[in-house]
Order: structure tokens, then C-alpha cells, then sequence
């Protein structure tokens, strides 16, 4: 792989999440560690599975580094999943439940995932070729001949600490984009990377008897970006396996929730239950926010109703520069994405690769301590990722532009790499436009995310139809949506009789955006 060499921060990580969650288990075993639907694991109970699930993988032959794929919503034996393969020395590798089964075996396949476990909820996503593959099957919740009974095989398993030694090189996670054509694209973190992301705890109070509700999915380095600092400050983690805006409110009142990591979409559900100021949500201390930018009339809602600190994260699953704003220190610049994190270093270049003047737009790129691996398997792509500074740094390429203000605040603009966010979930644009491209009636195709209050953003397929097309826009609307992953879908297909192209034949998206934008500014 290229080494990426990323900058170590003042206080380097002295211990792996692996040694510090057993350090927990053994300080503190009767306190309780994980909450899911009214079941509660303390953190004994919570090693001891670690232990055992580390023992099965081992038995099965899993060695170091090898690739141990989870398809489930959030759960605990999700939460003591994750954990195991870690013990065990493998690298988890949560899959999307968003994915197509296209995709999900494209995944599983250029991973070479030694084993998979499948919740009953997401069977049909992989039951029509995961017999196929070579590697074993668990089933999480359900009886099927051609998978192992999770529950029974790790009852049997041995419950001693195999005492893997874990190197901070070692990987650690395999998170892949949830495209369903072309070749897949996982970014893979080591246990530096995210030991160094630790650096958080203290500072935040997930070491102060935190109770962190999360509601993302545990696929998501949205949602373990909040998870592991829980679990190594020895806290409670809570978790959710389906979102609902009036539930969450109930969980955070009943549980004296203190911390939660939300993407814009759910504050703006949360925000617009009816009887939000009913719920009493004075134990919150602490509200992240990332993966999309988090609108400012909402984060000035959230400000005046919602208690505790607001924090927005901006950064890629990739890794890189981090940006931070403290809403509640800095409400003159809730406009803004924040400043760079301590520790981390941001760049903004033009289309030759030459750093911009300052206030000027730019593609954002960023070098932390908290910087991927790579990309699995992909050198090419990691090197397309990279720019290099004059004395030669590593800094990742975002794909996003943007600009400082006065103050050294990054503002957000147009996004260069052509992805959609929905939901807080990334959507590829030219994954779907492969699809309507492969529609008989279809000669051009650009998608374009659009503004949804339901979503934040929503796909809308634009496409020029062949002379003499039988089907309408809505029709083949149909057809794409039905070979596209849930997150992909398209909201609707409309037609134009060209689509504007540049005079290097790029199609001007930001044109086809602007009315849509445009209107919903009015």
C-alpha cells in the first residue's frame, strides 16, 4: 500500500481500543455498557462475549488482518460483533444495509470476507449469492440450512481472552461505498487511526459516566466515530436499530441521555415534533453533527431549544482534515462548517493543484492524525486521492470546495466530487446515471441532488430521451429505482431535450441544480 505517513499529534495513543475496552470490562464489570430495546449488558457480560466471539473466529481459522463482514441494524450482538473480530485480530467489515445485492456481493467478494453475519431483516440482500461465496455463515436471529446459529456457536465458544497482541498498523475496519456498479471502494482505517481519534474522550466527556444514544447505523463512520470514544471512556453506549424522531426524544428523557451523534436530517425531525418542548432533555451535555452541513436555521433551532453543547463535525470517512465548529461558542458563524481541529491541516487548491489566495474558493484538502490507510486493495485510487504539499506532505483531496472567512471559518460551496448526500448517506451520482444509461429509451443522463425536507438532498434523474420512446419519465423512473439500492432510489426522472455539456463535453450539473436551489432559498 502507499504509505500515508500522517502527522502524529502532540499526545501520540499510548493504547489500542482492543486493550483499553478489556482494561474497562475489568475496572468496572457490573456497570452497564450496552442498552437496545430495554436490554441492558454490563461490561463483564459485554467481555465475556467479546471473548468468546474472538475464540470462534479463531477456531474457524481467522488470522490476523482477515476480513469479517456484519449485515445487521444496530443491536448488541452487533456491538459485541464489532468488538470480537477486533480481539480476534480481524478487521470488521460492516456492510451497508442500504446496498444493492449487487453491490453487497461486489463487497464481499473484493474483500475476500472470511465470514459473514446476517440479521433476518437483511437475508433477502445477500440470501440470492451468499451460498455462492466461500465463507462461513452465521445467522444473528434466524434458523436457515445454510447458516450457522450465531447464539448457539457462541455459546459453546471458549469465554478466555485469546490475548491477541494488536499492533496500532494492524487493521482495524473496512467501511465500503454503498454503489451498486463498477468496482467497490473501501476505505480501510487501522488502529492508529482510530486510536488517535481518541483524543476526544476526555475533552468531551465520554469518559464521565456518558450515556451516548446513537441512531445511525453501526455501518456508518458516523455512527463509530461516537460509538468507540463511549466504549473506551468506559460508558454506556445506547442504541437504536431504527430511527424515529418521538422515540429518540423518549429514549433521551427516560435514559438521562447525555451525548448523541445525529446527522442533519434527524435535527430537523427531532426539531419538528409537535410537542418537542415537552420532553425533558436537561441531562444532554453534548450534540454532534456530521456527514452532510447542517443547515444554519437549524442549527439556531437547535441552539435555542435543544440543551446542552452543539458540535458539527466536518471530515470524510477517508480521513484527513477535520473541522469543527462549537455552535454554541461561535453562533455569529453558524453559516460555517468551524475551524481546523487542533492538530490538523486544511488546504484549499485550484484545478492545476495550486493552493488558492486566501478568501478564494478551493477544493479542500486535509492532513491530520486521523488520516485511512488507503483504499483496500486500490493503489491507483489512493493515489488519485492525494495531494501533495511543496515539502512534500500527504493531504487528502475532499472532493468538496470551499473558502475561509476572515476569522479562518471554512464555508462550504459547490461540491466538486459529483456525490449526493441523503439522509447522511452518500450517494454516487454516476452509479445511478450507469442505470438510466442502460435504459433502451434513454440517450443522455446526468443526477442531480435536489432539496428535500425530508432528506436534506433527494436524487432527481435527468435524462434525453431516443426519438421514437415508448416509455415516460415516470416508467423509467420505475425500472432504474428497481435495480438501485433503498438509499439510491431516484425521487423522480424528468426530461429534457439536451442536457448542457462543457466545451470538453462535462455536463454542467451546477446549472441543471441552480433553479432547484434557487427556488427553495425563496
Amino acid at each position: 500500500m502507499i504509505p500515508i505517513e500522517p502527522p502524529t499529534p502532540a499526545t501520540p495513543p499510548q493504547i489500542t481500543i482492543v486493550d483499553k475496552v478489556r482494561a474497562n470490562a475489568k475496572a468496572h464489570p457490573d456497570k452497564p455498557a450496552l442498552s437496545c430495546d430495554g436490554v441492558e449488558v454490563s461490561w463483564g457480560a459485554f467481555d465475556s462475549r467479546i471473548n468468546k466471539i474472538a475464540n470462534l473466529l479463531l477456531s474457524m481459522g481467522v488470522t490476523k488482518g482477515d476480513n469479517i463482514a456484519i449485515i445487521s441494524p444496530n443491536s448488541i450482538p452487533y456491538a459485541e460483533l464489532f468488538m470480537g473480530i477486533l480481539r480476534a485480530g480481524a478487521c470488521v467489515t460492516p456492510l451497508s444495509t442500504m446496498a444493492s445485492p449487487d453491490a453487497l456481493e461486489k463487497m464481499l467478494t473484493d474483500c475476500g470476507a472470511k465470514a459473514i453475519f446476517v440479521a433476518e431483516q437483511y437475508l433477502e440482500l445477500v440470501n440470492g449469492f451468499v451460498t455462492d461465496l466461500d465463507l462461513a455463515r452465521f445467522a444473528i436471529d434466524f434458523d436457515h440450512t445454510a447458516f450457522q446459529r450465531f447464539d448457539a456457536a457462541v455459546d459453546a465458544a471458549d469465554d478466555t481472552d485469546p490475548m491477541i497482541p494488536i499492533e496500532m498498523s494492524d487493521a482495524f475496519n473496512l467501511i465500503y461505498s454503498s454503489g451498486t456498479t463498477g468496482t467497490p471502494k473501501g476505505i480501510l482505517h487501522n488502529h492508529w487511526m482510530r486510536a488517535a481519534q481518541m483524543d476526544r474522550v476526555t475533552p468531551n466527556g465520554y469518559d464521565d459516566n456518558a450515556r451516548t444514544l446513537l441512531s445511525t447505523p453501526l455501518y456508518s463512520n458516523t455512527t463509530i466515530v461516537s460509538f468507540l470514544p463511549t466504549l473506551f471512556g468506559g460508558s454506556t453506549v445506547y442504541l437504536m436499530p431504527k430511527f424515529d424522531a418521538r422515540a429518540y426524544l423518549q429514549i433521551v428523557e427516560r435514559e438521562k441521555i447525555t451525548h448523541t451523534m445525529l446527522v442533519p436530517v434527524q435535527y430537523k425531525r427531532i426539531m419538528d415534533v409537535p410537542d418537542f418542548d415537552t420532553f425533558d432533555l436537561s441531562s444532554m451535555r453534548v450534540k454532534f453533527s456530521t456527514s452532510a452541513p447542517l443547515r444554519a436555521g437549524v442549527k439556531a433551532d437547535v441552539l435555542a431549544r435543544f440543551p446542552g453543547k452543539l458540535l458539527e463535525y466536518y471530515g470524510l470517512t477517508e480521513g484527513g482534515g477535520v473541522a469543527v465548529l462549537n455552535a454554541s461558542e461561535h453562533p455569529d458563524k453558524l453559516h460555517t462548517v468551524g475551524q481546523p481541529a487542533p492538530g490538523n491541516e486544511i488546504r484549499l487548491i485550484d484545478e492545476t493543484g495550486n493552493e488558492v489566495p486566501k478568501g478564494e474558493v478551493g477544493e479542500i484538502c486535509g492532513r491530520g492524525p486521523t488520516m485511512m490507510a488507503g483504499y483496500f486493495g486500490r493503489d491507483d485510487l489512493t493515489a488519485d486521492y492525494i495531494w501533495r504539499d511543496a515539502e512534500g506532505r500527504v493531504f487528502f483531496r475532499s472532493g468538496d470546495m470551499g473558502r475561509f472567512d476572515e476569522d479562518g471559518f471554512l464555508i462550504l460551496s459547490d461540491r466538486k466530487k459529483d456525490m449526493i448526500i441523503s439522509g447522511g448517506l452518500n450517494i454516487y451520482a454516476d452509479d445511478l446515471e450507469l442505470v438510466l444509461l442502460g435504459h433502451p429509451d434513454v440517450t443522455d443522463a446526468a443526477v442531480i441532488g435536489i432539496p428535500s425536507d425530508a432528506w436534506g438532498e433527494t436524487p432527481l434523474g435527468l435524462v434525453v430521451l431516443r426519438e421514437g420512446a415508448i416509455q415516460t419519465a415516470e416508467e423509467i423512473c420505475a425500472d432504474a429505482n428497481a435495480k438501485l439500492g433503498k438509499s439510491q432510489r431516484l425521487s423522480a426522472v424528468e426530461t429534457r431535450d439536451v442536457l448542457p455539456r462543457s466545451s470538453i463535453g462535462k455536463i454542467l450539473k451546477k446549472e441543471l441544480r441552480a433553479p432547484y436551489w434557487e427556488t427553495a432559498k425563496n
